[in-house]
C-alpha cells in the first residue's frame, strides 16, 4: 500500500477538505498530528476502503497524516500518537511504519503490540513492517498468532521468512496439543507441512 493509493482510495470521504487542511498543517506543524489523529473518525468514517483492502477510511486518514509529517519528525511523533491513542489509533499507527522513512525505530511499537491479546493489534502489527523484526522475536509472534486465533493470511512474507525453526516451534505446539485432545488452527497445520517438505 503507498500514500497514493490511500489518497485515491479516501476520494469520497464525509470531509475532504477537513482531511487535506489537516495534512498540510501537520507537513507545517509536526506537533498538531496530535490533534488530527483522533478526530479522523469522525470526519473521515470507520468505513472499509474497497479501493484499499484491509484498510478503514479512518486508518488510512491517519496514516496519511503520519506519512505527510517530515521525514526526522516521522518516528517520534508516530511513537507519540501510539501510546496515547486508543486500539484504532494504534492499529492505524502499526499500519502506517510502512509507509514511513523511519528505518527501524518502529520496532519497539511492533513489541508493545504483539505482547497484547487484542488480536487486531497483533494482526496489524504482522503487516509489512515486521520485515525489520528480528527472526527470533518474528517467529514467536507467528507462534502467538496461532495461539490467540489471527489468521495466517495477515503476516506479510510468511512463506519467505518461515524456516526450519519456526517448523520445530510449530511441530513442537501440535505435539502439545494433539496430547491434550486438541488440533492445530488449520492455516498453521498448512504451514507445517509445507515447511516440513520444503526442510526434507
Amino acid at each position: 500500500m503507498t500514500p497514493d493509493r490511500l489518497r485515491a482510495a479516501l476520494e469520497g470521504a464525509p470531509d475532504p477538505d477537513w482531511l487535506e487542511t489537516a495534512l498540510r498543517r501537520v507537513a507545517a506543524e509536526p506537533g498538531a498530528v496530535g490533534r488530527y489523529f483522533p478526530a479522523a473518525a469522525r470526519r473521515c468514517g470507520r468505513h472499509d476502503l474497497p479501493g484499499a483492502p484491509g484498510w478503514t477510511a479512518d486508518e488510512a486518514a491517519r496514516a496519511l497524516l503520519l506519512a505527510a509529517l517530515p521525514a526526522d519528525q516521522a518516528a517520534a511523533q508516530a511513537d507519540e500518537v501510539y501510546r496515547y491513542g486508543d486500539a484504532a489509533e494504534k492499529r492505524a499507527v502499526l499500519k502506517a511504519l510502512a509507509l514511513l522513512p523511519i528505518g527501524d525505530a518502529g520496532v519497539p511499537l511492533l513489541h508493545d503490540a504483539i505482547r497484547t491479546n487484542d488480536t487486531r493489534l497483533v494482526a496489524a502489527a504482522l503487516g509489512p513492517y515486521a520485515r525489520h523484526l528480528a527472526a527470533d522475536a518474528w517467529r514467536q509472534a507467528v507462534l502467538k498468532c496461532v495461539f490467540i486465533g489471527v489468521p495466517l493470511a495477515v503476516v506479510a512474507d510468511l512463506d519467505d521468512r518461515a524456516d526450519g525453526e519456526l517448523a520445530t516451534m510449530l511441530a513442537a505446539l501440535a505435539a502439545e496439543r494433539h496430547a491434550a485432545g486438541r488440533q492445530l488452527p488449520a492455516d498453521a497445520t498448512a504451514l507445517l507441512d509445507r515447511l516440513t517438505i520444503r526442510e526434507a
